[in-house]
């Protein structure tokens, strides 16, 4: 096989360590791969790439291993060309000695030009990444807690939910704070659900139930959890809304499209960006 680089790096990435081998194939065809352990800790990185760059190394190969690789992507990001690869693909191909270490193979295919790597998204696109999952991840949390309130709700015999879509909407939370705070009589519960008129002679019934003081003290821990995930979704919304204006005419099409809303189209700007040509898809339908 042909070596596309004449020094490079391979990095077996962990979570307190990293094992760097820097591959260099003179002129004459000797070969030097000295391998040398470094912590993770910022100073130490920056150590490694200051020696890396002593040494000439112009490419760098890390497999992607959760979020270990990121702080080391920072460093190396700007002095090398740095390829982020799947283990997968490190498996994948073949001649691999068994008593070979990881970053000696790693930096071995680099040189041949054997590893494909993985996207890497700007800095910007990365952070929105960030915020977007974020509030993926809370929403995910409110729909648990809200499950687990319908749950209670059910336990006491509450049928609320049979009554109304949204025990979220206005209606839905004036009637959950009064019976939170100790109001039984369905009479009066079903007076307070102003958008709900047409259908008070079903809620009176849904609401006659067996709430005890332990309903209403679960009731308000989960409560005052949802106010708190409401809070923090709010919070990751006004964040997110900010880096993506710019974008807000590509997000006005994907908006229009059927089964995407804006949250929907700010998580696939997150996650595609708005450029298509780092994408072998792209590649191959433009050529």
């Amino acid at each position: 096989m042909d070596e596309i680089f004449a020094c490079c790096a391979g990095l077996d990435v962990h979570k307190e360590s990293v094992e760097a081998c820097v591959r260099r194939m003179e002129p004459t065809g000797q070969l030097h791969q000295p391998t040398r352990h470094w912590p993770t800790m910022t100073r130490d990185l920056w150590a490694m790439a200051d020696g890396m760059a002593a040494q000439g190394v112009t490419h760098v190969a890390m497999e992607s291993t959760g979020v270990f690789w990121k702080p080391i992507y920072t460093v190396l990001e700007g002095r090398f060309t740095v390829r982020r690869v799947k283990a997968r693909h490190l498996k994948q191909v073949a001649g691999r000695k068994s008593d070979i270490r990881d970053c000696p193979w790693i930096a071995q295919l680099l040189q041949h030009g054997l590893l494909k790597g993985r996207f890497i998204p700007p800095r910007a696109q990365g952070e929105l990444r960030d915020l977007t999952r974020h509030r993926v991840q809370r929403v995910e949390e409110k729909a648990r807690t809200l499950n687990r309130l319908h749950k209670v709700l059910e336990d006491a015999n509450i049928k609320l939910a049979s009554v109304a879509t949204d025990i979220l909407g206005v209606s839905g939370r004036a009637l959950l704070k009064a019976l939170i705070e100790g109001e039984q009589n369905p009479v009066q519960l079903a007076d307070l659900a102003r958008q709900l008129r047409g259908k008070i002679p079903e809620l009176e019934k849904a609401l006659e139930g067996h709430l005890t003081e332990h309903h209403r003290f679960v009731l308000r821990r989960l409560w005052k959890q949802l106010a708190q995930q409401e809070d923090l979704i709010a919070e990751l919304d006004a964040q997110i809304a900010e880096p993506t204006r710019p974008c807000a005419e590509e997000i006005g099409r994907l908006d229009a499209a059927p089964g995407v809303d804006r949250r929907v189209a700010q998580v696939m700007l997150a996650e595609v960006g708005g450029n298509m040509q780092p994408f072998p898809t792209h590649q191959h339908i433009a050529s």
